[in-house]
């Protein structure tokens, strides 16, 4: 499929300077797919970018954007709040398990990171301990604003300035394609264990129930469960980045739910509005938000942004959670998921592929190096599916809102890309 190109003044981030020019352009979407300039339909295997859990121009929640937007677009909510925030921070706390109650809104998953570790590291100031040390994987991402770009040990994501608090990164013991077994869950908890063990007392540990830039790492069964249970003997909180994990992509609700714990923090975002409009949320529990009465300055969270909370994102939140309700999105994730990974999962047989993993709606094809992975990502793209390619893992987490026959052209094209690329 050959695109129209043309020299732009965008500046696309993420994205080197080489190949900035000539974009692919994407100027339609609708249900599971997207239209280029050129008239080619795509299956949107990487949902928009990774947040379009309930397909493209659905009517519902374009319904619910207009309807909203006519009434109140927003108000500073210093001074006001709207009906659409206070619903959607009410079944928030509905549906996370727990103490979980107390939502700040905002605008992306950056900002919710941001948030919630100035909110954890105030809570210890307010009670009158001298915590500031965190814990995270090394693999895992967490946004790109300042505090946000501390927790990663990524190369592309490190940040070059004087970090403000104490970050110990664990390393991933085994391989992604190893991790997935009771042994390493056991070298994982011995690693957070001596994380702990050698330095000052732990504000928090953040991680991810997935790690996604990190590699499209699946956690070993009950890893949560351990380190929930290692932070309460440390006294720690957890704080669990369910950004891109959040709202059914994982085949639960929450990646946490797996697991059957409850976090002390939870950041959310791309699910939550279905990528229509920019919205994140950060919920703590009440214990964790009272404690801001003893705050110093205002008695109360010093954080905040113009738009956080923006009432019509907020509407199409409500609406997207009653969508993922009517239309069974987080079953539909699991069974579709399961269909996806055992499909893909026979490209395990071809020399280019070294393993195939997954959890709901999202699973990777690691290839033995970033040259095969661009070249089965490119053919796939050629053939009309979209995925998204780094470092050699080919990521697919198409809309919650895919269907049996949608799988099955998923595989049947990605796995042609695959032999293609192998001849």
């Amino acid at each position: 499929m050959q695109n129209s190109t043309t020299a732009s003044s965008l500046w696309r981030p993420w994205t080197p300077i080489s190949k900035q020019a000539a974009p692919l352009q994407i100027v339609e979407a609708r249900g599971n797919r997207v239209r280029d300039v050129d008239g080619n339909w795509y299956l949107d295997g990487i949902s928009g970018v990774l947040n379009a859990s309930c397909g493209h121009a659905h009517p519902r929640l374009i319904e619910a954007a207009t309807q909203q937007m006519s009434r109140l677009v927003h108000y500073d909510p210093m001074v006001s709040s709207h009906e659409p925030a206070e619903t959607l921070t009410a079944r928030l706390a509905e549906l996370l398990p727990g103490e979980l109650t107390a939502t700040c809104l905002l605008n992306s998953g950056s900002e919710a990171m941001e948030a919630a570790l100035r909110i954890a590291l105030q809570h210890w100031r307010n009670i009158g301990e001298d915590r500031d040390r965190v814990i995270t994987f090394e693999a895992g991402y967490h946004g790109s604003t300042y505090l946000a770009q501390q927790l990663s040990g990524l190369p592309f994501t490190v940040s070059e300035w004087a970090r403000p608090f104490p970050v110990d990164h664990v390393a991933m013991p085994r391989p992604a394609r190893d991790v997935r077994t009771e042994e390493a869950c056991d070298e994982l908890i011995a690693a957070f264990t001596a994380a702990f063990e050698n330095g000052t007392p732990v504000a928090a540990v953040v991680v991810e129930p997935l790690l996604g830039l990190g590699g499209c790492v699946v956690l070993p069964p009950g890893f949560l469960t351990r380190l929930r249970k290692l932070c309460d003997r440390h006294g720690s909180l957890l704080i669990l980045d369910e950004v891109f994990t959040g709202f059914g992509r994982t085949g639960r609700m929450f990646g946490f739910d797996h697991d059957g714990i409850t976090p002390d923090v939870v950041t959310m975002s791309k699910g939550i509005s279905s990528g229509y409009l920019p919205l994140a949320a950060v919920t703590v529990t009440s214990t964790i938000k009272d404690s801001f009465a003893r705050e110093p300055i205002i008695q109360g969270l010093r954080y905040g942004h113009t738009t956080g909370g923006h009432a019509v994102a907020a509407a199409v939140a409500n609406a997207v959670l009653d969508v993922m309700a009517d239309e069974k999105l987080v079953e539909n994730a699991a069974a579709r998921g399961d269909e996806l990974l055992a499909g893909l999962g026979l490209l395990r047989s071809n020399p280019l592929i070294t393993d195939v993993r997954g959890l709901g709606l999202v699973v990777a094809v690691e290839t033995v190096s970033p040259d095969a992975g661009e070249t089965i990502a490119a053919a796939a793209a050629r053939a009309g599916v979209m995925t998204r390619h780094e470092r050699g893992i080919i990521r697919i987490a198409p809309p919650l809102t895919t269907t049996a026959a949608d799988v099955a052209e998923i595989v049947q094209k990605i796995s042609a890309a695959t032999d293609q690329a192998h001849r």
